[in-house]
C-alpha cells in the first residue's frame, strides 16, 4: 500500500491532482455543511480556513465547534489536506526547476525576431565568437542562440540562450532556435562536412537570412558556394597571416584588431540606402572629418568581389555595401548626413 500510494503521489497527472484538489475542496464542504458549521463554511471564511488548516498554519481564528465538525475535521480535513498540500507544492517545485534545467540543458523553445544563431560548438572559439557578438551588441542578452549537437550545458546562462539538438539537420529540432525568424546565421563546426550540410539545410529552411559558414578546407567552402552563392564562406587564413605578418611585421596584431569590436578601432559595414548617388570623395572627406572613421572599400550591390581603397571618383549607389574603420559603430542617422557644394544630399544607413 505504501508503494502504491508513492507511486500515485509521483506519477499522478496534473488532471488528477486538480481533480482530487475539487474532491477535497467539495467534500470539506458538504461534510462540515452536514456537520452544522455554519461559520466556517460561510463564503468568506471558508477557503482561507481550508488553505491556512490545509497548510499546518493554523491561526486559530476559526475553528469548528460541534462535535461533529471537529470529528471532520481531525478524519478528514487535516489528513488528506496535509497530503494534498504537500502535493502541489512538491508538483509546483517540481515543474519550476524542470523549467529551469530544459532551459540549461538546451531542451526549451526559445521566442526571438531578427537574433542571431551560432551553429556548433568549439569550445574556447565560440565563447569567444560570443564574446565579440555580445560587444557589438552592447551585451544584450538572448539576441544570440547558441545550437549545439554536444552533450553540454549552456555555457553563458543569462546572457545567451541555448539549444541542442540530435542533428543540425533536424526540422524539430532546429525550430527551436528560432531559425526561419534569425537575421543571422553563423555556422562553425569541427568537422566541414557537418558545415556543409547544415549550410545547405539553413538556406532552404531560413533563406532571408545573413549566413556564414567557417571552412578548413577552402574548397568545400567554394563547393558550397557553388549551390549557394548568398551564403557567405570563410576560409581559414592562418597562413596567409603567417606569411603576411613574416614580411610586414604586426599584420596580424592589426587584422585581430580589425576584427575585435572590444578594443581599438575596428572594422564596420553599413548599406547606403540614399536615393542619389554620392561620390566616394565626399564620403571619404564626411567619415574621416566628422566621424572619425575611414572608408576603406565598397561593395556594389548584387556583385561579391569588394572593391578595396576604390577611386575618389567612384560613385556609390543605393544598395552599396561602404567598410570602414572606427571605434565604434556609426550612428546610423549621421552617415550619410552630407552637404555637397551643388546641394544638400542626405541618405540613411542600416548596420549590419
Amino acid at each position: 500500500m505504501r508503494r502504491l500510494l508513492a507511486s500515485l503521489f509521483v506519477k499522478a497527472s496534473t488532471t488528477t491532482v486538480f481533480v482530487a484538489v475539487l474532491s477535497y475542496v467539495a467534500g470539506s464542504y458538504l461534510l462540515l455543511s452536514a456537520a452544522g458549521e455554519s461559520e466556517i463554511i460561510a463564503p468568506d471564511n471558508f477557503l482561507y480556513w481550508l488553505v491556512v488548516t490545509a497548510s499546518t498554519v493554523g491561526y486559530g481564528d476559526f475553528s469548528p465547534v460541534t462535535p461533529a465538525g471537529k470529528m471532520v475535521v481531525a478524519a478528514w480535513v487535516i489528513p488528506l489536506g496535509l497530503s494534498l498540500f504537500a502535493l502541489v507544492v512538491t508538483r509546483v517545485g517540481f515543474a519550476v526547476s524542470e523549467f529551469v534545467h530544459r532551459g540549461k540543458r538546451g531542451l526549451r523553445m526559445t521566442n526571438h525576431v531578427n537574433h542571431t544563431v551560432i551553429i556548433g560548438w568549439n569550445g574556447t572559439r565560440t565563447l569567444r565568437l560570443i564574446e565579440l557578438l555580445l560587444a557589438k551588441t552592447n551585451g544584450t542578452a538572448s539576441e544570440i542562440v547558441l545550437c549545439v549537437e554536444a552533450d553540454i550545458e549552456n555555457p553563458m546562462p543569462g546572457k545567451i540562450d541555448f539549444v541542442r539538438v540530435e542533428s543540425f539537420s533536424h526540422i524539430e529540432g532546429m525550430q527551436r532556435a528560432g531559425l526561419a525568424d534569425a537575421a543571422r546565421i553563423i555556422i562553425d563546426n569541427p568537422l566541414d562536412d557537418v558545415t556543409l550540410t547544415t549550410a545547405l539545410f539553413c538556406d532552404k529552411y531560413s533563406p532571408s537570412s545573413h549566413k556564414t559558414a567557417y571552412f578548413q578546407d577552402e574548397n568545400v567552402g567554394e563547393l558550397l558556394r557553388a549551390h549557394c552563392p548568398n551564403i557567405e564562406c570563410i576560409p581559414s587564413v592562418a597562413v596567409e597571416l603567417l606569411a603576411k605578418s613574416s614580411l610586414d611585421p604586426g599584420s596580424a596584431r592589426l587584422h585581430r584588431q580589425l576584427l575585435d569590436s572590444t578594443y581599438g578601432m575596428t572594422q564596420y559595414s553599413v548599406e547606403y540606402c540614399g536615393e542619389e548617388p554620392l561620390p566616394v570623395a565626399a564620403l571619404f572627406d564626411h567619415f574621416k572629418r566628422d566621424l572619425s572613421a575611414t572608408l576603406i572599400a565598397v561593395r556594389r550591390k548584387g556583385v561579391v568581389i569588394i572593391e578595396v581603397n576604390p577611386a575618389l571618383t567612384d560613385q556609390v549607389g543605393k544598395g552599396d555595401m561602404l567598410y570602414y574603420i572606427s571605434a565604434k559603430r556609426l550612428d546610423e542617422k549621421r552617415c550619410f548626413d552630407i552637404k555637397m557644394n551643388e546641394g544638400e544630399g542626405v541618405g540613411t544607413c542600416l548596420p549590419n
